[in-house]
């Protein structure tokens, strides 16, 4: 189908300056990965985050993949996850033999609920993951924080589309033990497709990272000479644990730290974008669209709503429907609950109690939203949807 507005892998246009950032990388660097520009990358998205330990991997997959690892969890030992969430905010912990027990949602802000993890807890929980969905701090993040520590469980925030939010002055990230962020190619920046960022509060965890990142590199305690007995050792770092290799490259962090230096420009942008389009609906109760307390806990990746169709009689899909066949407006359904995967089925995971993240999403809508959609076509999508929902009311 030929849309006039639609779904786009491209989040945003680089400028100048960040492209000139790359060719110089590839006309320089020496080496191109684990040199100075990751260096630099590191230290000032940990200046951006308040001044905790950073460290660049390929994507936010690995930054989970390494966290699972530094928990320490195992089999018998449970992890609680969210339903409603991309599939690899739960695939890192399930490689672990953990169980994974999926909470539910919020109705108001379909992010996962306080209450749900609470029934959740047992003597075997020794993580939660935390999903800042859509690009929303959880509204009681610091009340979901304080319950964990009160049980002795570890927090891990999932910050993959959440990057230029803040709540309380701090970022994302900065709450629980551990944050895990995306520069894939559709989230609000982007290092040339794919990248990622860890970070934790435990310096002594920090230390291993380098090494459980990139092979179990270490040095050798008794080197003799530069060549005696090798370059480098290899080590374990966490007992029992095999490295990996989840290195970004020195082109993507260079990129990265140019791209630091417009976030907030940019997620301000969203934010305006983002409120244009809800005012646009406030007369139309057919969308319910997420609660949010606080402006700038929302960095507005994704632009999504709850068609509700009393008003109309009509289902979700016959809005979807009127949208892309009349209107050529491409909206979709994202993020599948979980337990219904065949994947998470198969591995023994396909039993959830979340009436709220089922409805949510029996009845969800994902907007085009990326930025680089222009002005005239974002108007278009506003006046396609309010006719496509006055037409459902008959």
């Amino acid at each position: 189908m030929d849309f006039k507005v639609k779904w786009s892998g491209k989040s945003i246009d680089y400028t100048e300056e960040e492209i000139n950032a790359v060719v110089n990388v590839m006309r320089t660097a020496d080496p191109q990965t684990q040199g100075k520009y990751l260096n630099e990358f590191e230290s000032a998205f940990s200046k951006y985050i308040g001044g905790q330990p950073c460290f660049g991997v390929t994507n936010a997959t690995h930054a989970l993949e390494l966290i699972a690892d530094l928990t320490g969890v195992k089999k018998g030992d449970e992890v609680i996850i969210p339903s409603h969430t991309y599939c690899a905010s739960a695939i890192p912990f399930g490689r672990t033999g953990a169980k994974l027990v999926w909470a539910d949602v919020d109705p108001d802000t379909f992010l996962v609920s306080l209450d749900s993890i609470k029934s959740l807890v047992n003597e075997n929980t020794k993580v939660m993951v935390v999903v800042h969905l859509y690009g929303m701090i959880i509204p009681n993040i610091e009340e979901i924080v304080n319950f964990a520590k009160s049980k002795n469980i570890l927090v891990v925030e999932d910050c993959a589309q959440s990057l230029g939010a803040k709540l309380n002055s701090k970022v994302c990230g900065t709450f629980g033990d551990y944050g895990a962020y995306s520069f894939h190619g559709q989230k609000n920046i982007t290092t040339l497709g794919e990248g990622g960022i860890i970070t934790l509060k435990d310096e002594s965890q920090a230390k291993k990272i380098p090494g459980i990142r990139h092979n179990g590199h270490a040095p050798f305690l008794n080197k003799i000479e530069y060549w005696i007995p090798a370059m480098s050792n290899v080590d374990l770092d966490i007992e029992g644990i095999w490295p990996h290799n989840f290195s970004l490259t020195e082109a993507q962090a260079a990129l990265g730290t140019v791209l630091l230096g417009r976030l907030d420009t940019l997620t301000n942008q969203r934010r305006e974008r983002a409120k244009k389009f809800r005012e646009a609906f406030a007369n139309f109760p057919e969308l319910k669209f997420q609660k949010i307390t606080n402006d700038n806990s929302h960095s507005h990746h994704l632009l999504v709503a709850k068609f509700q169709g009393k008003e109309s009689g009509k289902s979700r899909d016959a809005f979807l429907s009127t949208l892309s066949k009349k209107y050529k407006v491409q909206a979709i359904v994202q993020y599948y609950p979980l337990n219904r995967y065949d994947l998470f089925k198969k591995m023994g995971f396909g039993e959830a109690n979340c009436p709220n993240a089922d409805a949510f999403f029996d009845n969800m809508v994902s907007f085009p939203f990326q930025i680089t959609m222009s002005e005239s076509d974002f108007d278009y999508m506003i006046d396609s949807i309010q006719k496509a929902l006055i037409e459902l009311r008959g």
